[in-house]
C-alpha cells in the first residue's frame, strides 16, 4: 500500500530445508521464518522507509512471536541484502532504543526465499479476516 512497492510476496527464508511447507516451518524443524518479500522503486521510496514502516506496523519487542503466534518462524527478523541495508535498519533499531524500546528485532543476510504455499498470499483479502498481529503505531518522531 506504500508509493513505490510493485509487489509482496509471503514466504519461508532463514532456514536449512529446501521448499519448506507451512506445516514443515510450524513444526520447527526446518529453521525458517515466515517473511515477506518487498519488490520496490528505490527513486520512489528508501530501504529506510520501508523500514521504519515495517517497526511501526508490528510489535518489536517481542521476542518469542507476534501476538498470538509463538514460535521461532514468527519472530521479528530484517534481513539485509548489503552493508548498507545492514547500517540504516542498525540505526534506527538505535533511535528506537533511545526512544525507550526494547528492540528484540533481528538483523540477518538475505539467504534464500521460498514463496509460501497460495493460500498464504494476500491471506487477509482472501479470507476477510482482520490482522491480529498487525496494527499502526507512530514510533518515530
Amino acid at each position: 500500500q506504500l508509493p513505490g512497492v510493485f509487489k509482496t510476496e509471503v514466504g519461508y527464508t532463514g532456514g536449512h530445508t529446501k521448499n519448506p511447507t507451512y506445516r514443515e516451518i510450524c513444526s520447527g524443524i526446518t529453521g525458517h521464518y515466515e517473511a515477506l518479500r518487498v519488490v520496490y522503486d528505490p527513486t520512489k521510496i528508501s530501504f529506510e522507509k520501508l523500514t521504519k514502516f515495517f517497526f511501526e506496523i508490528h510489535d518489536p519487542t517481542e521476542r518469542d512471536g507476534q501476538g498470538p503466534d509463538r514460535g521461532q518462524q514468527y519472530l521479528s527478523v530484517i534481513f539485509y541484502y548489503n552493508d548498507e541495508q545492514k547500517k540504516t535498519a542498525a540505526k534506527l533499531i538505535h533511535v528506537l532504543e533511545d526512544l525507550g524500546y526494547h528492540i528484540a528485532t533481528s538483523l540477518l543476510p538475505v539467504s534464500q526465499f521460498w514463496r509460501a504455499e497460495e493460500d498464504h498470499q494476500d491471506y487477509y483479502e482472501k479470507t476477510g479476516k482482520l490482522p491480529y498481529c498487525h496494527r499502526y503505531e507512530k514510533k518515530f518522531l
